[in-house]
């Protein structure tokens, strides 16, 4: 098959010291390539669960910082949530309608330095 899986998702930052900082030391994703400086920087992280990295860059080409919706898992939202907060992540209160009123979907969520929205969802 050609389209198998997403392998990476790259994100325009405009402050690579603090974007690195928020998403290695406060999200615990794992920093796995640093290259360049200045407008030309990539910095690729990981989960530590595994799937498509995630690659800071800033050059922008046609993105703008600050315009993706992004969603992560987690099994205990609770935990997630205190976690984060104990990190000195600003993160908005659980809410239960992620689907809709009554959904019953557990959710949080946060944004990073340049304003990325980040929802935490219960699975």
């Amino acid at each position: 098959m050609a389209n198998e899986k997403i392998l990476m998702l790259q994100m325009a930052v405009t402050d690579m010291a603090k974007a690195k900082a928020f998403y290695a030391e406060q999200l615990g994703f794992k920093v796995t390539k640093d290259y360049g400086k200045g407008d030309r920087h990539w910095v690729s992280l990981e989960l530590p669960g595994g799937g498509p990295s995630l690659t800071l860059s800033t050059m922008h080409v046609n993105m703008k910082p600050g315009t993706m919706n992004l969603y992560l898992s987690t099994s205990d939202i609770e935990a997630a949530h205190e976690q984060l907060k104990a990190k000195g992540v600003e993160v908005n209160d659980v809410q239960d309608n992620l689907y809709g009123p009554g959904s019953g979907v557990k959710w949080f969520d946060l944004n990073d330095p340049d304003g990325n929205r980040w929802l935490m969802v219960q699975s």
